[in-house]
Order: C-alpha cells, then sequence, then structure tokens
C-alpha cells in the first residue's frame, strides 16, 4: 500500500482555515477532518453547554480529532486536517503519525484586523459558533489579555507552505493543491512563502 498525505492546515483564530480546508480537500478530492466540526457534534449530545474557560469537552474534542486523522491514515487515506492547535498541541501528536504519512503543513495567516472582523463576523452569523467561545475570544482581545499576533505555529522540520488569506489566496488555490499533493521526497525547499 503506498504512503498517504496528510496536510495540516493551521493558523490562529480568524486566519481563514477553515474554508481554506474544506477548498483544499474539495480539490484534491479526500476527506477534511475539522476540528470545531467535531466539536459542535459533540456540543449538540452535551445540551447546555457552555464554551469558555476550562471547557471539558475540549480533551475529549482533540482525541477524537487525532484518534480520526489516525484511523484514516491507517487506512491508507489521504487528508486535510484543519484545527487552530498551536505548536505545543500540534506538534506532539503529529510527530507520531510521520510514519504514517506524509506530512506537508500549510500556514494560514492574515493581518489581525482582518482576523478580527472575520471573528466578529462569524460570532454574529454562525449559530453553531458559541461551541467555540468566539464572543470569549473577542471580550479577551478588547480587554488587552489576548492578541492575535501571538498565536505560536507548528515548528515540525516538515515541508511548509505559508497561505496570505487576507483577499483571496496567495499563492492560488491550484498551487496551494499542488503543493498539497507533492511528495515529501520533492527537492523543494522546506519552507516556502509568499511575501503579504
Amino acid at each position: 500500500m503506498s504512503t498517504p498525505t496528510l496536510v495540516v492546515v493551521s493558523g490562529g483564530p480568524g486566519s481563514g482555515k477553515t474554508t481554506l480546508a474544506h477548498e483544499l480537500a474539495r480539490t484534491l478530492g479526500c476527506p477534511a477532518i475539522i476540528r470545531d466540526e467535531i466539536k459542535q457534534g459533540m456540543v449538540m449530545s452535551h445540551p447546555g453547554h457552555r464554551s469558555g474557560g476550562d471547557d471539558p469537552l475540549n480533551r475529549p474534542t482533540l482525541d477524537a480529532f487525532f484518534g480520526a486523522v489516525k484511523v484514516l491514515l491507517n487506512a491508507g487515506v489521504t487528508l486535510v486536517a484543519e484545527a487552530a492547535y498551536q505548536d505545543r498541541l500540534w506538534r506532539p501528536n503529529l510527530e507520531p503519525l510521520t510514519g504514517l504519512a506524509h506530512l506537508r503543513v500549510i500556514r494560514c495567516a492574515t493581518e489581525a484586523d482582518v482576523a478580527h472582523d472575520r471573528i466578529v463576523r462569524r460570532a454574529k452569523e454562525d449559530v453553531h459558533r458559541a461551541a467555540h467561545g468566539d464572543q470569549a475570544l473577542l471580550d479577551a482581545i478588547a480587554a488587552g489579555e489576548h492578541a492575535l499576533e501571538s498565536f505560536v505555529s507548528i515548528s515540525l522540520d516538515v515541508p511548509t507552505l505559508t497561505v496570505d488569506t487576507s483577499h483571496g489566496y496567495q499563492p492560488t488555490l491550484p498551487d496551494i493543491a499542488a503543493f498539497a499533493h507533492a511528495t515529501i521526497h520533492d527537492d523543494e525547499p522546506r519552507e516556502r512563502t509568499r511575501a503579504h
């Protein structure tokens, strides 16, 4: 059996990673495993759940997310996996998977004001976002207790592409798909970026 590819789409809140993950999975023709969608499904089975603080559903969501990824990779399925996890959660959970798949990382990036506007908009428009504490995040930003720029990206030594999502995608979606589809043995630089 040939080795599948795990395409990790990462980035801070409001960086456009969920939208990109879905579009990339459709372009590649493979599944997308989305952390927030798993969390939303858990919230549906826990009536009265309120997000915020030390949310008791966060750990089960993390376990289910990486469990689903591992099951699919073990079955030889190439997939896109997306979450707002920072390096301290991504790295220890991805390292054991490097023997199962070619790993490629896409870092979504945008200006802080663009990310902030996206968070405000989705908190108002998406009823499912209550499961993710967007309002608590906005309150923390307003109080100076959190900065969107403080996000710590994945630090694994694997092929990595930074995508500016501020106005469309730079590089373009076909270029991102080509990066995701290439094998890990290519002679390309370990990190490719496009200037904002």
